[in-house]
């Protein structure tokens, strides 16, 4: 027992520069409250989801960081694919290294020592982690899940600490080898109320599904929380803070959070290569990452697709991936290209959404992580497909592609918007998107032409022309008032017996007394992130204003 090492990798000892972590003021806040109403007695468990590299854990740490409270102790741990042995031994590891933590003790990451320098303080938690410990020597394995969280109530009762345990990547705790792990969490969910759990998961489908089924209490439930990447204004905000320094443009700098998503961890390491660049060839930096073999998101990329080359189907796995990275993203066209069943090319994309690897909406999948879709497009595809070895011959075709890609973006941006979604609507074909919680069917236009509007606040629209049914747009530069709901919809009473669909496109913040009024009148409203959403499906630069 004595070489039994507990996990050091709690959040408790993760120290992290200040200047990495940006903006999740307000989720921070939030998790701050729901713990100190836990404390006073009114606990709410908490789920963080959302994609992977979005900045979960990194909002944990930081929310860890900054919590001053001795009566409450945090137990971090990533759950991962493990007996239910190791597990134990990590999670009573990681409660007593963290309860030793306040300087009072030497530490070490040995159990036996933990458990010896704790038993005068914590006797009946020492006797129960004993217990454990015994039952686990045995190989008596049942209902040990529920004896380790029944240590934090221990813990509580000894010393009026609250335990916040927070398990990452929840769902692999399925694989620790122990039946109906989630039945019996469950059940220790609702009678154990003195301890607060905050559970983290890069598969939002996944997550939800065991949410639904597996965890829904009436008691004890979890709170949903998404962690989305950054929107706009805090992607340029923080491309102005950490390249403030460099000889970059604007249009540049919108193109690298066009590329990135506003996801944190591309955003990171992307600005962070441009900072300790010689030059600012976004072109070599993005060679240096992609697709030279020894770059950090190369390497990364290598593992995903790995998962899957290994998996039993692998091949037909991987080659979904790159149609829709291709831009083939809807069903019917991706039936069509492997001329294989509907019914097994749609278990395979549930399967690659479930896995996060692919997010649907309506009729179309698009890769959940649009810098992973690059690489598997350009890097990875491109290698395939190469009749020669020759690494520069391919780094000159990577090269140019690039290139390409990024000045098709810098004239995009120049364009008139107006221009840019009339060429946007050309691509409708009837196919189904869900937006701001609404089913839109995209009709097949047959006309588009530009429309004068009569409105004080907004001039330029679109009139868009199917077979028999019409659809409006207004575009708003400005912030969007109750006034201009008013007059658009003057606007729209003109074509009453054709109009199928009223949608204004707001380029700046719509207030929630202009959404009520929209509702009432059926008016769409789109902001910048809607719009991008769409734009996207149709793998279109995204608008940054």
């Amino acid at each position: 027992m004595a070489e039994d090492k507990p996990d050091r990798n709690t959040a408790l000892f993760f120290t992290m520069n200040r200047d990495s972590f940006f903006d999740r003021e307000q989720l921070t806040g939030l998790l701050k409250k729901r713990i100190t109403d836990a404390r006073e007695g009114y606990r709410q468990n908490i789920a963080l989801l959302g994609e992977e590299s979005v900045g979960k854990t990194s909002l944990i740490f930081k929310l860890i960081g900054g919590f001053n409270n001795r009566n409450t102790l945090f137990l971090y741990l990533e759950t991962r694919p493990e007996t239910i042995d190791s597990f134990a031994r990590r999670f009573m590891g990681v409660l007593l290294y963290n309860f030793l933590s306040d300087g009072s003790t030497p530490l070490k990451e040995d159990i036996a020592y933990l458990i010896e320098k704790a038993a005068s303080r914590i006797p009946k938690t020492i006797v129960r982690i004993k217990a454990i410990l015994a039952d686990l020597e045995k190989r008596k394995k049942e209902n040990i899940f529920g004896e380790l969280l029944s240590l934090c109530d221990s813990l509580r009762q000894e010393t009026h600490t609250m335990c916040v345990v927070i398990f990452d990547e929840f769902q692999n705790l399925e694989s620790i080898g122990s039946k109906n792990i989630f039945k019996e969490w469950a059940g220790q969910l609702v009678s154990q109320k003195n301890t607060m759990y905050i559970i983290i998961s890069s598969l939002p489908v996944k997550a939800q599904n065991i949410l639904s089924k597996e965890l829904s209490l009436l008691f004890g439930n979890f709170e949903v929380i998404a962690v989305e990447p950054f929107d706009l204004k805090t992607t340029e905000h923080y491309l102005e803070q950490r390249l403030k320094n460099l000889d970059l443009s604007r249009g540049h700098r919108n193109f690298i959070a066009h590329f990135t998503g506003g996801i944190p961890f591309y955003l990171h390491t992307i600005s962070e290569s441009l900072i300790r660049s010689p030059h600012t060839n976004i072109t070599v930096i993005l060679d240096d990452l992609l697709f030279n073999t020894q770059g950090i998101l190369h390497q990364k990329f290598s593992g995903y697709l790995k998962r899957f080359l290994d998996a039993p189907h692998g091949s037909e796995y991987a080659f979904i991936l790159h149609l829709i990275a291709e831009g083939h993203n809807k069903c019917r066209d991706i039936v069509n290209l492997t001329r294989k069943p509907k019914e097994k090319i749609l278990g395979i994309l549930n399967s690659l959404t479930e896995q996060g690897m692919l997010t649907r909406n309506g009729d179309f999948f698009i890769l959940s992580d649009r810098v992973f879709g690059f690489w598997i497009r350009f890097v990875h595809q491109g290698k395939m497909h190469s009749f020669t070895f020759d690494a520069k011959n391919q780094n000159a075709i990577f090269h140019k592609k690039v290139e390409g890609i990024l000045q098709e973006y810098l004239e995009n941006e120049d364009k008139p918007l107006m221009e840019r979604i009339e060429e946007l609507l050309h691509l409708f074909g009837n196919d189904l998107i869900h937006i701001e919680r609404k089913k839109i069917r995209l009709s097949h236009f047959r006309e588009i032409k530009p429309l004068e509007l009569n409105g004080r606040g907004m001039r330029e629209g679109l009139i868009c022309r199917s077979n028999d049914r019409v659809w409006l747009f207004a575009f708003k530069n400005e912030l969007l008032t109750e006034e201009d709901i008013t007059e658009f919809s003057k606007e729209c009473r003109k074509y009453r017996k054709k109009l199928e669909c009223k949608i204004i496109i707001a380029l700046k913040d719509i207030d929630s007394n202009s959404r009520l009024r929209a509702l009432e009148e059926k008016i769409l409203t789109w902001d910048v992130n809607s719009l991008n959403q769409i734009m996207d499906l149709f793998f279109k630069p995204r608008v940054i204003v």
